[in-house]
């Protein structure tokens, strides 16, 4: 029955973030509610060491464990927030290519030598699906999430949804980003312990690309949050170290998959454009 509940909320809630406005109308942004409490932050060794494995057994090395990818975890620890709401899904392109109009905002874009020059694992090739033109996102994905987009421009998003709902909207913090995905309880999945590749959209049983958002109810957080797991990594406002914040949440590249844990965490720098990056706001 909660299982029943919580995909009728994340139904709901979906089709409210897809929702036809007038182009002068503010945007319809569906949120969820996260109310005020303490919730398990953090993870265990035995979570990680299932993660470590989790990742041997989908890749066939072991290169996440000898590069103590989630080393940097907190023990376990009870941690109070305020309430609040965040977005039911991270931002898509069609609600990012309103922002883009209506400031002249940089679209999400980025040059092959730009590229080349971010050091990162993927091909040009396979960023150019990702490319906006003309200020407008790819044919086909505007309900995809947004990427290539920098901790800034996530920053001056935020502003003109704020500016433009009267509501304020920021990025959210790591704990309030980990507490919406996962409940109170410490789970290592927004769903649970198990590891279920039908669940998100990984490199383990998706289309090694994003796809629209929500298309994963059974994944959704005990708060009906969706795609918490898996589909792209999500910037936040907690610094990892100078010049760079914490992301969370995986992507459609990864798969196993011990980094879609709402505990696992790694920092990026600010300046990045990724096809694996995006976002999502919270608002008080």
């Amino acid at each position: 029955m909660i299982d029943i509940r919580r995909g009728i909320v994340a139904l709901l809630a979906l089709l409210a973030l897809l929702g036809v406005a007038a182009a002068d109308a503010p945007p319809r942004i569906a949120s969820v509610e996260v109310p005020a409490g303490l919730f398990i932050a953090g993870s265990t060794p035995r979570e990680r060491e299932t993660a470590y494995r989790l990742d041997e057994k989908a890749y066939g090395h072991d290169v996440t464990r000898r590069r103590q990818w989630y080393a940097n975890e907190p023990l376990p620890m009870q941690r109070f927030l305020p309430a609040y709401r965040i977005m039911a899904t991270p931002v898509t392109n069609r609600l990012y290519a309103r922002f883009v109009a209506a400031t002249g905002h940089r679209a999400p874009f980025i040059s092959e030598p730009a590229w080349k020059a971010q050091r990162l694992a993927h091909p040009y090739a396979r960023v150019r699906g990702y490319l906006w033109r003309d200020g407008k996102p790819p044919p086909g994905k505007e309900d995809h999430p947004v990427v290539l987009v920098s901790h800034a421009d996530a920053v001056a998003f935020a502003r003109w949804l704020s500016r433009t709902t009267g509501h304020r909207w920021r990025l959210p913090t790591e704990n309030e980003w980990e507490k919406a995905m996962r409940g109170t309880d410490g789970r290592m999945f927004p769903w649970g312990d198990a590891f279920d590749p039908r669940r998100l959209n990984s490199a383990d049983a998706g289309p090694f690309a994003t796809v629209p958002v929500g298309r994963f109810p059974a994944g959704a957080s005990p708060y009906g949050v969706l795609d918490g797991a898996g589909q792209i990594y999500e910037w936040t406002a907690t610094p990892a170290a100078p010049g760079r914040h914490v992301v969370k949440g995986g992507s459609w590249d990864d798969k196993g998959c011990g980094v879609c844990r709402p505990a696992a965490r790694h920092g990026r720098p600010d300046g990045v454009r990724h096809i694996l990056i995006g976002f999502r706001l919270v608002r008080e």
